[in-house]
């Protein structure tokens, strides 16, 4: 395919007969490079003249002034999609642009291309915008799904925080009763709700100590100072706590983003293959839209499962 479009090309080599079909370019690339407050946007046509470059604020308003200002047919591209790029793209599907997304590693590599060293936005906003002009094949689309879809895909994030969270927490308790008692550290299973309640309510290796619960680990140690007993005591009871918090929530999380995908067909044929539970079902309805992929083929080798070409070398 030539740059203006689709080429066919005559079996006659003696002479260059290719046919062009008509160009399926955008009139014009608007070019973002997202920014937390503001953007800074190229807009380059289809014959390359720069038709504006200059900054953005990241408001509603000025969006959308931008976008109106744009010449019908327009194809708008950002480096982010999500977080701080998530409002350019809602509005500039509102004004009737078609979004694009240019991967980062693609805008790495054709950042190399361009003249000049210095990393500007404007400079990236440039690369983004000729990059995108000049090889359309290098750009990807913007999920554009539905309600329950993106809150599903909300709620799985939200989830995927909770369970970091409680993750890190894990080894900071860890951490905190391998200084105190390696023994208690060694019986503890975090992974048991008995245990959360226990350190919760009793604290560390002396608190349980007192207790006479799990009074065998705790004795394999000697106590330290009275002041050291109470800080330990007081972390290990507020980490275990919050531990058991974030498991609940991530539990929650899990339930209402199933219920929000009861509806959608991905979810549930996932759930007809063996050793998809809902969690991993979930996961992978939010995270790929089953759309962009015309047949099975196409799938198996974003999944990176397809043939090696014979001559691949």
């Amino acid at each position: 395919m030539s740059a203006e479009g689709e080429a066919i090309r005559s079996n006659d080599y003696r002479k260059d007969t290719t046919v062009k079909a008509p160009s399926t370019r955008p009139a014009a690339v608007l070019g973002l490079d997202v920014g937390k407050s503001s953007h800074w946007a190229r807009l380059v046509d289809r014959d390359g003249e720069v038709l504006a470059s200059a900054p953005v604020r990241n408001r509603e308003a000025e969006l959308d002034a931008l976008f109106a200002s744009a010449p019908a047919g327009t194809l708008v591209v950002v480096d982010q999609f999500r977080n701080i790029g998530s409002l350019a793209v809602r509005r500039a599907r509102a004004a009737g642009l078609g979004v694009a997304h240019l991967p980062g590693l693609a805008a790495s590599r054709a950042a190399g291309l361009f003249a000049g060293e210095a990393k500007t936005d404007e400079r990236d906003a440039e690369v983004i915008a000729r990059t995108a002009l000049g090889v359309p094949d290098s750009l990807s689309g913007v999920p554009g799904r539905g309600e329950a879809l993106e809150a599903a895909r909300a709620l799985s994030s939200q989830r995927d925080h909770v369970v970091a969270c409680a993750t890190r927490d894990k080894n900071r308790l860890r951490a905190v009763l391998l200084e105190s008692c390696p023994a208690l550290e060694a019986a503890v299973d975090l992974s048991d709700r008995r245990w959360l309640e226990l350190l919760a309510g009793f604290g560390g290796a002396w608190g349980i100590a007192r207790s006479g619960a799990a009074g065998e680990a705790a004795a394999a140690s000697t106590a330290p100072p009275p002041a050291l007993v109470e800080a330990e005591n007081r972390q290990v009871r507020f980490l275990a706590a919050r531990i058991s918090e974030a498991l609940d929530e991530a539990g929650a999380l899990e339930a209402e983003t199933a219920a929000l995908l009861e509806g959608d067909e991905t979810y549930a044929c996932l759930l007809t293959v063996p050793g998809i539970g809902p969690r991993t079902a979930a996961q992978l309805a939010v995270s790929v839209d089953i759309a962009r992929f015309p047949d099975h083929d196409h799938l198996a080798s974003y999944c990176g499962i397809a043939p090696r070409v014979r001559s691949s070398g």
